[in-house]
């Protein structure tokens, strides 16, 4: 049963550059612009109209982004909740303009040992991640710490949770690795277990429904439970309407001005109505989309998101993001 027939989220790419250069990702990898201010106002209104209520400033690096504070704001006053990861390399320098205006902040950790995730980030940003968690904590943020789970890194989550995010007092987010144009990897049922019993630890965010989209076998394309389309708006740095979603990038649509009525124009609507379903979307089991799929249609795998969602949201002291999850 569809509970939510709108887009709730906009994944707004500001830019595809990077600082880093992780072996899990290719978006590094793309030459790109920046997003415009005003742009970013033609687009709000839009969004706004179409029943978004979170937008994922996004990345690339989104700190990279010189006037990432003016963005944050814009979307602020229209209503929106905002969230942004980062690195960390830029954070400390950039903390105090952007304070208050990141209502979901994740600082990206894969290991608790230095050397280790600098090995997966290709730059040394552990140190600064460390400062990144003092700085925010010493201006009244408390960001969540997102950890991508290995094959090879799975050992390491009890060190990180214990040295850093229960004496800071942060979530632990947990976000397994997925796969798309042989990028990234999967995981084994042993370790979707071990995932699953971490999950049930104090501190510690794991969406179930992740773990069982992948004990599924992923997207199916005869009986999709992805609406990557109908639940997530994607904009790129060139101001595209991208779809069916960032990683297949079928098609994009030059924006000009008018994202509401784009949106609803018959050509992007044929490719909502392909969303899962095409033979890319086989086996897909991508946590941007997923993760707003989850919360739009009442099926095994919203059951599964709830408990996950009502926890973090308890954590946190606060119910608004309760559409994020």
């Amino acid at each position: 049963m569809r509970l939510i027939s709108h887009p709730v989220l906009c994944n707004y790419y500001v830019t595809y550059r990077c600082n880093a250069s992780c072996s899990f990702c290719d978006i590094w990898e793309k030459p790109s612009p920046y997003i415009t201010i005003e742009n970013l106002r033609e687009n709000l209104r839009d969004l706004k109209k179409l029943g978004v209520k979170v937008i994922d400033f996004t990345g690339g690096e989104p700190l990279l982004h010189r006037q990432l504070e003016v963005l944050l704001k814009e979307a602020k006053d229209h209503g929106m909740i905002t969230t942004v990861t980062s690195n960390g390399l830029l954070y400390p320098k950039q903390a105090e303009k952007l304070r208050g205006l990141i209502d979901m902040l994740h600082f990206s950790l894969d290991s608790p040992d230095r050397d280790e995730h600098d090995k997966s980030r290709g730059v040394k940003c552990f140190d600064k991640v460390m400062e990144s968690i003092a700085v925010a904590k010493s201006l009244g943020e408390r960001p969540d710490i997102i950890f991508t789970v290995f094959e090879d890194n799975v050992g390491k989550i009890r060190q990180l949770w214990e040295e850093v995010c229960l004496p800071n007092d942060l979530i632990l987010i947990l976000n397994p690795v997925f796969e798309y144009n042989n990028v990234g990897s999967n995981l084994s049922k042993e370790t979707l277990n071990e995932l699953t019993w971490w999950g049930k630890q104090k501190n510690i965010y794991l969406n179930d429904a992740f773990v069982q989209l992948r004990l599924d076998g992923g997207n199916h394309v005869d009986d999709p439970v992805c609406k990557a389309a109908s639940t997530t708006i994607v904009i790129s740095p060139e101001n595209k309407l991208v779809l069916p979603c960032y990683h297949l990038g079928l098609k994009d649509f030059a924006i000009e001005g008018n994202l509401f009525d784009l949106y609803h124009s018959d050509e992007v609507q044929k490719l909502v109505a392909l969303e899962g379903k095409l033979p890319a979307c086989e086996s897909c089991a991508i946590n941007c989309y997923m993760q707003p799929s989850f919360a739009v249609e009442m099926n095994k795998y919203w059951w599964k998101a709830l408990p996950s969602t009502i926890k973090y949201n308890r954590i946190k002291g606060t119910w608004k993001q309760m559409v994020r999850f």
